[in-house]
């Protein structure tokens, strides 16, 4: 376990950076004709990045990128 300490500034950039990068990860899993492989790698990415973004942001604002069954849904 690693322990970091940020400000209240750095604190919201990296939950705005957090955002951005699910954002284009849901944006690019949803508008392209995608392999499975490709899309199983967007899918490991968002869930990680998601449970950074836990540790940082409020529940109100987690329940917005919490990942849809319907969307990861593994086949």
């Amino acid at each position: 376990m690693i322990g970091l300490m940020v400000n209240e500034y750095e604190q919201k950039e990296i939950e705005y950076l957090l955002r951005k990068e699910m954002d284009e990860l849901l944006y690019d899993f949803t508008h392209m004709d995608l392999e499975e492989q490709v899309k199983e790698a967007i899918r490991e990415r968002y869930i990680l990045l998601f449970n950074i973004y836990k540790r940082f942001a409020s529940q109100k604002d987690c329940l917005k990128y919490t990942p849809n069954r319907n969307l990861f849904y593994v086949k």
